[in-house]
């Protein structure tokens, strides 16, 4: 998780140093999924319905997640993530600042690769995380960022053990693992 966050406030960042201006989450253009393994072998994919964020012109980023909007596709499970993961919490919020060097001079068409440094808030537990994201500029005005490597989010380290150990037991599993594959594209569009 500290990684996926990471490349969305690190991106965030980047398009805003580009073209110097108020850059802002494109919610539809976006998407932010993690994974789960239960049972040892039963393989799930899960999203964020909700994104949004903004990145200043001095490159300050503020991302936040929606965690009401979890979607698991099973509806009692979705409640239970609500409930005892993120505890009725209203957002995830990422933070995070960049040298934008690189991305200044990159042309429409251009991609390259940065390392940056983020903070997660997650449910009142902050995570530092470094960070290698791929940034595609997709125009003048808009900006496209991937992580560059696999993103994985250590559940013990997000201070989320706990409530794994509930959702274990209310769903009678023999086990949920303690890192969850992350995936995310986001798109961020100049004001």
């Amino acid at each position: 998780m500290k990684p996926f966050l990471g490349a969305l406030v690190a991106f965030t960042l980047s398009s805003t140093a580009t073209l110097a201006g108020n850059w802002t989450l494109d919610n539809d253009a976006s998407h932010l999924a993690f994974g789960s393994i239960k049972s040892n072998f039963i393989g799930e994919v899960h999203h964020f319905g909700k994104l949004s964020g903004s990145v200043d012109k001095a490159g300050n980023a503020k991302v936040a997640i929606d965690l009401s909007s979890v979607e698991t596709n099973i509806d009692i499970r979705n409640s239970r993530m609500i409930e005892h993961v993120f505890k009725t919490a209203g957002n995830a919020d990422l933070t995070s600042a960049l040298d934008l060097a690189a991305i200044e001079a990159l042309p429409v068409g251009g991609t390259t690769v940065i390392e940056t440094e983020a903070t997660l808030d997650l449910v009142g537990t902050e995570v530092e995380m470094d960070v290698s994201l791929f940034i595609a500029r997709l125009a003048e005005d808009k900006v496209l960022v991937t992580s560059n490597d696999f993103l994985f989010l250590d559940t013990d380290e997000a201070g989320i053990d706990p409530a794994i150990d509930i959702l274990k037991e209310l769903a009678s599993l023999e086990s949920i693992t303690r890192v969850a594959p992350v995936s995310l594209r986001f798109v961020f569009t100049k004001e």
